[in-house]
């Protein structure tokens, strides 16, 4: 069972999301009105027939509750999609909760999902570094240890120009420093372990030492994220989620450590080879949903969410992605995004990689206003910058809704 709040702005939209649902049930289901789904709505994907007949139906009649419901799954479940007045959600939950096992568990899970589409009240702790996610949104610096990433690679390729470059990130705002010693770009290939501890522990272990910046390694290797845990880093930054290395979750459920679960379609040598989606956001959600689940099973306190821009995604699904990013704070766990010179800001500008500054800051800011608690770029000082300024004008939106 998942819970989705949907970001729906206009009846556009909405019908979008209808089309998108797929074939409806009519004896559950409301006659389609476009804009009475402009209220709060959501989708819950995979619960019985009683469940789906109760909402549709009773629930439905007492709070006026709009459903849509699907054809029967194989297996005999169905996914639903409901709008009602912000002001019913409370005896709506109450109802839910009181009616059964099953209505008892989404009641909760529905519940942890506004609380997370409409807040950030949530506070991280790095060693001794407090993140408030409530207050602002935080930057992440990229260092690639590589000679083949695709925008830096062999900049900082030494211990002491990765260093430098460290350092200068750090005096330049950035919050955390995220070091990675393999490129991930589309079409490369994986490598050697050996190779990769070469590149990073040396930084990490220095970088330790001067700084309290919270480290991360970008890594889906176990024994690098190990090592690396045991020379300074406090946060694993998995591309593949905690899927690619079967001993990844392990290491990091016994270093306590905070990890980043991202989205990929296929690796890094193949997710550009025609990827495709049904649903795009439907389909990442449930990806990022599925582990988040395994994480917190094994006792995983600080999980961040990345649904991955540029890894196994079309032009089309990066811009939906950053679009309804905020649907994404459903899961309840801070949203972080990597848009930085990424090739799809090169396709809209016809750009090349080191041109696209002006198109990395506008993809940012569209991201923090969209929800983003930390973004991944390689520009600190100037998205330390642009990510402020979007702060600023969100707490003066905030306050005049209040």
């Amino acid at each position: 069972m998942r819970v989705r709040i949907l970001d729906l702005k206009n009846e556009i939209e909405v019908a979008e999301e209808i089309l998108r649902f797929g074939e409806i049930d009519r004896n559950f289901s409301s006659e389609v009105v476009l804009e009475k789904l402009l209220d709060v709505s959501f989708k819950i994907e995979g619960v019985s027939d009683e469940i789906s007949s109760f909402v549709s139906s009773e629930v439905a009649r007492r709070l006026n509750v709009d459903v849509f419901v699907s054809t029967a799954r194989e297996n005999g479940k169905r996914d639903l999609i409901a709008s009602m007045k912000r002001e019913n959600l409370r005896y709506f939950l109450n109802i839910l909760s009181n009616f059964s096992d099953e209505g008892k568990e989404l009641a909760g899970k529905l519940s942890r999902a506004i609380d997370g589409f409409s807040g950030d009240d949530l506070i991280y702790k790095f060693g001794d570094v407090e993140f408030d996610f409530s207050k602002r949104t935080y930057v992440m610096g990229i260092l690639n240890v590589t000679p083949d990433s695709f925008s830096d690679g062999g900049r900082y390729f030494t211990l002491d120009l990765a260093l430098e470059h460290a350092l200068k990130m750090i005096e330049e705002g950035a919050d955390i420093i995220d070091v990675g010693g393999e490129s991930t770009r589309p079409g490369s290939d994986p490598v050697p372990i050996e190779e990769e501890l070469r590149r990073v522990i040396p930084v990490i272990k220095e970088l330790a030492k001067r700084t309290k910046v919270p480290i991360s390694i970008d890594t889906y290797k176990s024994e690098v994220a190990r090592q690396a845990l045991d020379n300074g880093a406090m946060i694993v930054n998995d591309i593949s989620g905690l899927r690619f290395d079967e001993k990844m979750v392990e290491v990091v459920a016994e270093y306590k450590a905070s990890v980043v679960l991202m989205h990929i379609k296929g690796t890094p040598k193949t997710m550009q080879q025609n990827p495709e989606y049904k649903d795009v956001i439907s389909e990442i959600y449930s990806y990022l949903s599925e582990r988040v689940d395994l994480a917190v099973s094994v006792g995983i306190k600080q999980i961040i969410v990345d649904p991955g821009i540029g890894f196994g995604k079309r032009l089309s699904d990066n811009l939906e992605i950053i679009r309804r990013l905020r649907e994404f704070k459903s899961l309840g766990y801070p949203i972080l995004i990597g848009v930085s010179r990424k090739s799809f800001i090169g396709n809209v500008l016809n750009l090349p990689v080191d041109q696209r500054l002006e198109g990395t800051a506008g993809a940012v800011a569209i991201s923090v206003w969209n929800g983003a608690n930390i973004v991944r770029v390689h520009d600190v000082k100037e998205m330390v910058r642009v990510v402020r300024i979007v702060d600023a004008i969100k707490k003066t939106a905030l306050k005049q809704e209040q």
